[in-house]
C-alpha cells in the first residue's frame, strides 16, 4: 500500500497529499510525530530501524517516529504507529511541536512539523520485525555518551529532536 504524507505550511494549514518517499526526495514540509517512551527509572526506549527501511536502516532512533494519515490527528497517528511498530498501547501526552529539516542521505530529506509525545511504559511487548531490528532502554547519561562517541549510529532527526526535547525539559 502506498503511504502518503500530509503537506502543510508552517502554521499547519493543509496544502495537499504526496507519496511519502516523493515528499522526502523533494524535502517538502509535512506532518509528523515523534514518541519518547520511558520506564519508571527514566530510561528511554530506543528502537533500531529495520534493515529493510528505505532510509536510515539499522540506526538507533527514538521510540517511534512517523506521519499521521490524512484524516488522523497527530495523537491518533502516534497511537496507531506505536501499536503497529512495537505492539504497545499506552497513554501519550503531547509536549511540544516544532519544525526541522534534516538531510538523511541518499538524496532524501526529513522536513517536518513534528509533534512530540511522551509516555511511560514497562510491560512486555512484541515488536514488528519488518519495522524494527532491536529495542532497548537507555539512561539519559548513557545516551548522551553514545551519541557523542558514535553519532553515526543514530538517525539525523533523532539528534535534532532530542536536543529540542532537552530545551523543553
Amino acid at each position: 500500500m502506498e503511504e502518503f504524507v500530509v503537506l502543510v505550511d508552517p502554521e499547519d494549514n493543509v496544502l495537499g497529499l504526496m507519496e511519502k518517499q516523493q515528499a522526502h526526495v523533494n524535502g517538502l514540509l509535512h506532518r509528523a510525530f515523534s514518541i519518547f517512551l520511558f520506564n519508571t527509572k527514566g530510561e528511554m526506549l530506543l528502537q533500531k530501524r529495520a534493515e529493510g527501511k528505505y532510509h536510515s536502516p539499522m540506526k538507533w532512533t527514538n521510540t517511534v517516529c512517523s506521519h499521521p494519515r490524512q484524516e488522523e490527528s497527530y495523537l491518533q497517528g502516534a497511537m496507531r504507529r506505536l501499536e503497529e511498530e512495537l505492539g504497545i498501547q499506552t497513554d501519550l501526552t503531547e509536549k511540544f511541536h516544532f519544525i526541522y529539516k534534516a538531510n538523511v542521505g541518499g538524496g532524501l530529506w526529513e522536513h517536518e512539523l513534528d509533534h512530540v509525545f511522551t509516555g511511560i511504559f514497562e510491560d512486555e511487548f512484541q515488536f514488528n520485525h519488518d519495522e524494527v531490528a532491536e529495542v532497548r532502554y537507555i539512561s539519559p547519561e548513557d545516551l548522551d555518551r553514545e551519541m557523542a562517541e558514535n553519532p553515526e549510529n543514530f538517525t539525523e532527526w533523532f539528534k535534532i529532536i532530542l536536543e529540542e526535547y532537552k530545551h523543553h525539559f
